[in-house]
């Protein structure tokens, strides 16, 4: 199956370009973003070696769902979606945070809460909790936005206004969206039989105003359980059935990589990956309540390139 790991694209009036882990990010005329969902996949803040085929329209769609139905609640920077794995939109100066919002203890909250640190980027945790148990209100955990390839750092809010990397009129209102996106997301997914347990959010600056910007939502950003069977799981200390990436991360674990200095990254075998790009449809499916139409990857490239130039032309 073809996969979209790399692209070099020239459009016209682009003025600069920057590859991320997943997404290369396309500069027209400084003023807008063609933001490419590739199919590359990470973790641990490393590329691994495989693309996932179909990853990339996956992660853009469910993207673009979200940003439309959290559009009321603050502007983000979405204009269209002209190819199934490009989003064109606004370009905003970032916030160099990832607003990091949490509903439940686990994951790397919970290796941590395990190792015994009973605070989260200032925020502390009680005593007696358990993995996966729902804490009494969502937290807000914020991390760096690292250059590339390093890594997030934990931040409290007291350390961002300390560095100047937001106001505090700014900062309360990145909270105040952070919260109010995690209830919407968690609204929907509820209507889904699914649980959002954890997320991220960027935002940016645009003219004065904060923007939303990137991907909401989606299983790179956040994690979900399904509902049901939920309580019986955790009563038992059982794993959560889930859909996100964890499961890669757990996958990679058991196969002795947390992307640690020395560690080999585990052979991705053709089953590996297509069983990767057959969880990240079973949770589009889910979270949109749509069934996943695959878009045609015989030349992704240049259906890409096509399709964004006819776009640029009527803006």
């Amino acid at each position: 199956m073809n996969a979209l790991t790399k692209t070099d694209f020239h459009f016209d009036g682009q003025t600069n370009v920057y590859h991320g882990k997943v997404r290369d990010v396309y500069t027209v005329k400084n003023d807008l973003l063609v933001m490419v969902a590739t199919d590359r996949i990470s973790a641990f803040d490393v590329v691994l070696p495989e693309g996932i085929p179909y990853k990339g329209q996956m992660l853009n769609q469910i993207a673009a769902k979200f940003l439309d139905a959290t559009a009321d609640i603050v502007p983000n920077w979405k204009l269209a979606t002209p190819d199934p794995m490009v989003t064109v939109g606004l370009r905003c100066e970032g916030f160099p945070v990832e607003m990091i919002v949490r509903g439940y203890l686990c994951g790397s909250a919970w290796r941590a809460y395990k190792s015994g640190i009973r605070e989260i980027c200032g925020v502390k945790i009680p005593e007696g909790m358990r993995e996966n148990e729902k804490f009494s209100t969502p937290i807000v955990t914020p991390t760096t936005k690292a250059e590339q390839g390093l890594h997030d750092e934990d931040i409290s809010k007291e350390e961002i206004l300390k560095q100047g990397l937001a106001t505090p009129e700014e900062y309360a209102l990145l909270e105040k969206y952070t919260l109010e996106l995690f209830d919407r997301g968690t609204k929907m997914a509820a209507e889904r039989g699914l649980i959002l347990v954890d997320t991220k959010y960027e935002f940016g600056k645009r003219d004065g105003k904060i923007y939303l910007m990137d991907e909401i939502h989606t299983p790179d950003s956040s994690r979900y359980f399904y509902a049901e069977g939920y309580e019986e799981r955790f009563a038992n200390g059982e794993p959560q059935k889930q859909l996100s990436k964890e499961f890669v991360r757990e996958w990679l674990m058991d196969n002795g990589f947390q992307g640690k200095a020395g560690q080999q990254i585990p052979e991705m075998t053709p089953e590996i990956v297509s069983g990767i790009s057959e969880r990240y449809m079973e949770l589009f499916e889910h979270i949109t309540g749509q069934q996943f139409v695959k878009a045609d990857v015989e030349a992704i490239s240049a259906r890409i390139e096509n399709n964004v130039t006819e776009y640029l032309k009527t803006i």
